[in-house]
């Protein structure tokens, strides 16, 4: 059979509160407007977990953060779980990244034969939490506020340098793939670290949100008003360290949506350059999780409200009619995903997921089964997990309350209905089915024996030599351009595509 190219867009942090049919009509996003024009549109997807690491990982696996063993930012993503990439590699593609994908540990490809950038995040254990110290901040590496009280404008920033080569690289990579005389179909993914703060962006992005509506500062909510697990957040954030104004809010806001829109450029760069090649190919959109953007008085992500753990997700693919489904879903569903559009078994993917193909439920095939959500890294003192199922949310913690959301009626989340007797048939139903999924005493003892194994190792190998893990791309200079040991006739014809015009 002749297996499709397939082309995978991930930004970072994009929340899917303002992707309700493809981008809200205030954005500035032609790119992804027109994407989700032709595309399968899952309004109510989300993340298997609101934090970097443990969500790509999902992502890649279709696992969720327990079966992974990633459970946050310093965790190892072992080199024996099978990803999206090694799915189809084995079915005979070409496997390429370019950008974040946020890998702990020595192996920094896990199925991709190419990696285009390195990483824009380190690939040690440094950022381990220690659930041994409940309250303690590790100011080094932890979330704070000043990336909503700094926000700003800059023509360059370590973020901005990332991504310009990011899209650099990923342009290269497909003109490549349009003039080699490898016949194997490819599966680039090209991951971008933006609109991830600090919330800082060029003036011709800024600018485009001068006086915009959306920059008023959502509804505050005090500290003492929060859930517990919002206010560890809070002090985990330092909120006492930084005065936040609605100025800022304002600010912080105005560099997010600019972030957006220069991502769109970004995107826009590659789909053009797709269209100039002359290649066709599934064009899968996704964020890793969301932004609170100052809802309920958060920021960042780190929770199962809705700004953090939605997400947009648009598939564009041969067979599948653009839509709008409201059917929740999880980033987990898309290895499946691609796998089944692949032409591959999903026998053979089975065992290996938790997820789900969406191709049945975008050909008409209802689903009803929730979607589980896990996290377990800094903000907690234990494991947490949610369900989304219909129009509810149900969001479990042992130290905590237990808190229950019409997410339809009340998109805000601003009713806890776990004490109103009319959802009480609901609540039990989510407190049965969390207990048949989840050991969680058994999920915290394995977080932390993960967290104290990788405090010895970090401290260890931070002693004396030490060699990073950081990936280094390979780019023999020897074989680019025109060099000896080549024909130069040969070499201009077949480095031209397309030829003969």
């Amino acid at each position: 059979m002749t297996r499709p190219n397939i082309l995978i867009l991930m930004v970072d942090q994009l929340t899917g509160t303002l992707f309700p049919d493809g981008p809200a009509p205030f954005l500035q996003a032609p790119n992804l407007r027109a994407l989700a024009a032709r595309a399968v549109r899952f309004q109510n997807a989300y993340t298997a977990s609101p934090l970097c690491a443990p969500a790509r990982a999902a992502f890649m696996s279709g696992q969720l953060p327990r079966r992974t063993r990633v459970y946050d930012n310093a965790a190892e993503f072992a080199s024996d779980i099978p990803t999206y990439a090694h799915h189809l590699r084995r079915a005979g593609y070409q496997t390429a990244l370019s950008g974040k994908m946020h890998f702990v540990g020595p192996d920094q490809l896990h199925g991709f034969e190419d990696r285009l950038t390195t990483d824009i995040y380190p690939a040690d254990f440094g950022w381990t939490p220690d659930y041994r110290k409940p309250g303690e901040r590790i100011d080094w590496w932890y979330h704070n506020l000043g990336s909503v009280t700094g926000a700003g404008v800059a023509e360059i920033t370590n973020q901005l340098e990332y991504d310009d080569d990011v899209a650099h690289q990923a342009v290269q990579k497909l003109y490549d793939l349009s003039r080699q005389a490898d016949p194997r179909p490819w599966s680039l993914t090209v991951s971008f670290t933006h609109p991830h703060d600090p919330f800082v962006a060029r003036r011709k992005y800024w600018d485009l949100y001068e006086n915009a509506a959306e920059l008023e500062p959502p509804a505050p909510l005090a500290y003492d008003d929060m859930d517990p697990h919002s206010q560890r957040l809070m002090d985990a954030c330092d909120w006492r360290g930084l005065e936040v104004t609605p100025g800022h809010i304002r600010r912080a806001r105005q560099g997010y949506f600019a972030n957006i829109s220069y991502v769109d450029d970004k995107i826009g760069e590659i789909l053009a350059t797709l269209t100039a090649t002359r290649q066709e190919a599934i064009i899968l959109f996704v964020s890793d999780h969301g932004e609170m953007l100052g809802r309920r008085g958060l920021w960042f992500k780190m929770n199962f409200f809705e700004g953090a753990s939605r997400v947009p997700l648009m598939i564009a693919a041969p067979g599948l009619d653009p839509q709008r489904i409201d059917t929740p879903v999880s980033t987990i569903d898309v290895t499946p995903t691609l796998c089944d559009l692949a032409g591959i078994s999903m026998d053979d993917i089975a065992p290996w997921t938790d997820g789900q193909s969406l191709v049945p439920l975008a050909t008409g095939t209802p689903r009803t089964t929730p979607v589980a959500m896990e996290y377990a890294a800094e903000g907690t003192i234990t494991p947490m997990v949610a369900l989304r199922q219909g129009a509810w949310k149900y969001i479990h913690c042992p130290a905590d309350p237990d808190l229950l959301y019409d997410v339809t009626n009340d998109p805000d989340e601003t009713t806890n209905l776990c004490d109103d007797p009319r959802a009480a048939d609901i609540l039990a139903h989510f407190r049965a089915e969390v207990a048949a999924r989840w050991d969680l005493p058994a999920y915290d003892a394995e977080v932390r024996q993960s967290q104290a194994r990788r405090w010895v190792v970090y401290e260890a190998l931070r002693n004396g030599a030490y060699y990073p893990w950081d990936h280094q791309p390979l780019r023999a200079a020897s074989e680019r351009y025109m060099r000896n040991h080549m024909d130069l006739n040969v070499l201009e014809d077949s480095k031209r595509f397309p030829r003969g015009e």
